[in-house]
């Protein structure tokens, strides 16, 4: 995967395929690496989301917490 992939990307890339395979304008033939590639970027993106989370939860912690 790409080191400068993006949540926003990742995302409309991912939204992308789930719209062919819903309207089934994908082909057969293409199918399995489609579902592969959306795989990579369901994981991307809940990476990318517990990752900004905890980040978040830290500098909240810290506002809270200001002298530790």
């Amino acid at each position: 995967m790409k080191e400068t992939l993006t949540y926003e990307a990742a995302y409309a890339e991912l939204a992308a395929i789930a719209k062919e395979i819903e309207n089934e304008t994908i082909s057969v033939d293409v199918l399995a690496t489609k579902v592969k590639r959306a795989s990579e970027l369901i994981t991307f993106c809940q990476t990318k989301l517990k990752s900004t989370e905890t980040e978040v939860n830290k500098i909240i912690a810290q506002m809270e917490n200001p002298a530790n």
